[in-house]
This record gives structure tokens, sequence and C-alpha cells, in this order.
């Protein structure tokens, strides 16, 4: 059973090993910057953890990230050159790509087994295909993917003859992403009017603190503490890494996550959660040598930029505290608003549930017994739905929502979606019907059936909302929209929610449901109305997290076990 715990941070990655790292090291294409925190955690308790702050960089040979140096303060960057370090001292430095010819044509090819919206899910799909004798890698090169492993499945004729087997088997979806490649991008870093091409570069600050502008429309300009590093990776691209201990991390998560607005127990627990979800989430990009991300298939980092001092007041209020449930740390997942009750794990992703993430109706009063009354039929998730008051969440906009697609809308969703995994579907021309066909206790949709002119395509859990526009989350009923055909000379024909007549047709969906994001755990949202209830960080993370426990970092905890 595989593990992840204090104090080495060790786990088994998928099909891979995560190799070992030294601050400042200068081989592997490194860029170290430290930093000072005031009244700082114990080495033990705040750990450094490893965050992609630029993930791809080199998908465009135009981009170029800045790095500079706060005003009086100066940049050391640290290289080898013919095997030998150097070292240049700058205020400036910037990082940039060149086109770098390769001496032949190459194949650069992968197995996808499958693919997914979510990291939850593709971690499931992953095992599956262990135990089907098959060795998986989990990468992200855009969404994420489950990859037959590189190392075994080595040469053309092995992958094809892969491929070949397992469609023969009924994987349909599995396929070979093929490309062949003239040229790759090749970094550089220009300092004080010279221009030097290496990978392996080291930056160090002066002061702890870098001014970082990324690439993007406008350029966004940011400063991050702890260390930098520019590394290559499984893409044939770059990523900028930030190491920083995960108490300044923090710093640049909450005030994003929650807002500094919230009432101060809600950003207590939304702290709590920040720490153990990153510490439980350390093995997400073994594939590329670092941890996690930056964005919202982690959390949101900007580094030392829109701190607020609530926030800062929080993470020291709340320092080294985790969540954990016998003795392990819980997945601390939350999302903006539930809609007013959260969901089960398997509600969403695939993989056995945990016993902490269970529905729960985000009220204090009392409006619904889930367990006696389950949302998992169209009648009960109606009147459910017909409820808009006493929700800790419904005074906010998307607590209830109703959206609309045509029928040429969820077409053309289908088919990109389709077309992008290689499926054998995506000629279809016409999507005729919809049809919630499988519904879930805490009212999610789990299946959806979507009638095509080429057949019935199936989508699953979080797959849905991947595809289909309309829908905010998977809390929802759908309703047809008819086309009622107008008399000759008389206004345009009206579209109704209910058949007037026998010559109506179908010309789309009306989706009414509630929530924003999946629904797992806290709702931010809510906890405002709990910590507005006078109720304390603990108490909220009881309520969304039933049974679990506040424990301090320590290395007699498990950070992460593989539930299956």
């Amino acid at each position: 059973m595989a593990t992840l715990s204090l104090p080495r941070f060790q786990f088994r990655p998928l099909g891979n090993r995560r190799s070992q790292r030294l601050l400042g090291a200068v081989g592997g294409v490194a860029i170290a910057l430290t930093t000072a925190i005031a009244a700082p955690a114990p080495a033990a308790q705040n750990p450094v953890i490893q965050v992609g702050i630029v993930q791809r960089f080199g998908e465009n040979l135009q981009d170029r990230i800045t790095l500079e140096a706060l005003p009086g303060e100066q940049l050391t960057l640290s290289f080898e050159t013919n095997g030998q370090p150097q070292t240049v001292t700058t205020s400036r430095v910037v990082i940039g790509l060149a086109p770098e010819p390769l001496p032949e044509a190459t194949l650069g090819e992968r197995v996808v087994l499958s693919n997914h919206r979510s990291f939850e899910t593709a971690e499931y799909s992953a095992e599956q295909w262990r135990q089907r004798g098959i060795e998986p890698e989990i990468a992200q090169p855009g969404s994420w993917e489950v990859w037959a492993n590189r190392e075994t499945y080595n040469s053309p004729l092995v992958r094809r003859l892969l491929v070949q087997n397992l469609q023969a088997q009924g994987f349909t979806e599995v396929f070979l992403d093929s490309q062949v490649l003239g040229q790759i991008p090749k970094a550089y870093f220009e300092a004080n009017g010279y221009r030097y091409q290496r990978d392996a570069l080291a930056i160090r600050a002066s002061g702890g603190q870098v001014r970082v502008t990324q690439p993007g429309d406008p350029p966004v300009t940011r400063v991050y503490g702890g260390t930098l590093r520019v590394q290559p990776n499984t893409y044939g691209t770059y990523t900028l890494v930030n190491s920083v201990p995960i108490e300044t991390y923090l710093r640049g998560v909450v005030p994003h996550e929650i807002g500094p607005s919230a009432p101060v127990p809600a950003i207590q627990a939304q702290t709590v959660l920040a720490r153990t979800y990153a510490l439980r989430n350390l093995r997400r990009f073994a594939i590329d040598d670092y941890e996690l991300c930056a964005d919202t298939q982690c959390q949101v980092y900007r580094g030392l930029t829109g701190t607020a001092p609530v926030a800062d007041q929080a993470i020291q209020a709340t320092q080294g505290q985790v969540l954990t449930y016998e003795n392990e740390l819980v997945d601390a997942l939350y999302s903006s608003t539930t809609g007013g009750v959260t969901a089960a794990f398997s509600d969403v992703w695939d993989g056995p549930d945990r016993p902490y993430l269970r529905p729960v109706v985000d009220s204090v009063y009392g409006l619904w017994n889930i367990s006696q009354y389950p949302l998992n039929t169209e009648e009960s998730i109606r009147r459910f739905m017909a409820i808009d008051k006493g929700f800790n969440e419904d005074t906010w906009q998307l607590f209830r929502w109703r959206n609309e697609s045509t029928l040429a809308e969820i077409t053309q969703d289908l088919k990109g979606y389709l077309g992008r995994r290689q499926h054998p579907m995506a000629g279809l021309t016409q999507v005729n019907s919809v049809r919630v066909s499988e519904r879930a206790d805490s009212g999610r949709v789990q299946a959806i059936d979507i009638e095509t002119d080429v057949g019935v395509v199936q989508l699953k859990k979080d797959e849905i909302v991947r595809v289909l526009t309309a829908p905010r989350s998977l809390l929802f009923y759908v309703e047809p929209m008819y086309q009622t055909p107008a008399a000759i000379g008389t206004a345009p024909p009206v579209t109704e929610g209910s058949p007037p007549a026998a010559s109506s047709q179908i010309v789309g969906y009306r989706f009414v449901g509630g929530g924003w994001g999946h629904g797992v755990g806290m709702s931010q949202t809510g906890s405002y109305r709990l910590g507005n209830l006078g109720w304390n960080y603990q108490r909220i993370l009881q309520f969304y997290y039933p049974g679990t426990t506040l424990q301090p970092i320590s290395d007699e905890l498990t950070f992460w076990r593989d539930p299956m």
C-alpha cells in the first residue's frame, strides 16, 4: 500500500521515480531564491513544496519570463560552462526561447490510455490500468491524461501493438498521440547584455524575493519568495518552479481562494484546508518533477502579490495545523458554492468514497433529511431545488441558476470533446435529445445520455460539466425547450418549456441547477454564513468534514495512502 508521510516526503509516483532535489543546485535546470518570513514555523511544520507557476513555457516561442531583483538588491545567476560552475551578478534576467533544429526528424509519441477533466479520476483510471497489467503514468499536457509508461513501451512497434490489442479488447478510446518534430524550443537567458544558451540556470536574490513577469495577454507581474528554478518538463517545454515553505505558500493562496472580506473563522478554516490540500497532493506532477500547480487544477497561488493581513493572521493562528482522519491527511476538497447540499467524493470522481466526504445539507435549520429523502430521483431534486431560503448560501448569485443551450450548441460542445479524444463517434452531425439517466443521493447527475444521429453518447460525472457549456455544477435537472410553428402570416415561432402541440419540436434544453464547482467538502460561501453566525473554524470544519480531527504536522501523520 502506497503512503506519503513525514519527514522524508516520499511517495510512490505512478510509473516514475521522484528525483532528489538540493536547494540551490545548479544542475537539472534550477533557479534558487531564498526568503525569510516573520516568526517562521519550525522546519518540521513548515516543509518546502514545489509549485509550477509557469507550467508549459515554450508552447509559444515568443514568450519571455523576466526576473528582477527588488530595488537595491541583486540576482546571482549560477550555471555551468563546459562542466564548470560559473556565476553572473545582475539586477535583471530575461529567459527566452529559440527554435533548435534537430539533426533529423524525431517521432514524439505516447499511448494515451484515458483522458480526464480531473486528477482524481485520472489517478483512479491509472490504478485500473495497473491492475490490468499496464504500468501507467499520469500527465497533464493540457487536460489530465493517463499514458502507458514510456520506458516500458519504448518503441513505435510496441506502442502500436499495444493500441491495437487494447482497441480489440473494447478499449476504443485508447489512441496513439504522435508528432514528428523537426525542431524543439531551447531555453536561453539574457543578462548584462550577453545571451547564454543553457538549460541549467540557478538564480539567487540577495533580498530573498524576486519580481517575476510571466507571459500572458497582458503579461502578469508578481513577487515570489522561496526559491525558483526553470526545468525541462515531459512535453518538450519548460516549467518555472517555485520552491517555497508551505506557510509562505499559504500567503499566496488563502486571500485568493476565499477573499479577505470573509469572516475570520471562514478564513481560518480555508487556511487549514489549503495547508492540508497542498501536503496531501504532492504527487500530482511526479512525471514533471514538481508537486503542485498554481491554478484551479490545484489551488490558486499568486506568490507574495496580493497578500492580506487578515489572511496572514489566519495562517499564524492555525500554524502547522492540518485536518486528518484516522491519522491521515484528508482530501481537503472545497468549492465555491454547493447549491445547498455537498457531494460525496464518488458523486463527482471515480474512486472509493472517503468516509468524511459525504452529502451534508448546507443549512443550520434542518431543511432536508437527506438520509430519509435522498435526492436521487427527478421528483426529489425538483422539490429540493424549489427551496431557495434557509440555506447557508441562499444570498449568493450562484446558489440557484438557469442556463439554456440549443441543440446546435450542444452538438458543437460534444463534437469538440469527442474530436479531442479521437473518439469513434466524433463524426456526429446532430444531437437529438438529452436525458439524465442516473443521479446520486446528493442530487448530482451521474450520467447523462445524449442521443445523436450516430448513436447515444453517455457522459459521466465531472465529464458532464467539462463537455456541456450550460451547467455550472452537477446539481441540476433539464427541461426541454420546444418551438411551436407559427401560423402563416403571424409572429415567429415561439420557444416554450413544455410542448403546447403535437407539432412542437425540441430546439434545446434548459439546465436548472444550483452551486458552482464540484460541491465536495466545504462550501466557501457557506462558510461565510457560519462564520457570521459565530462558529469558530474548528466547528466549521467539523460541519463539512464530519469525523475528522485537527492535528499539527508531524512525522506521525500519513500524508497520502492509496485508497485502492
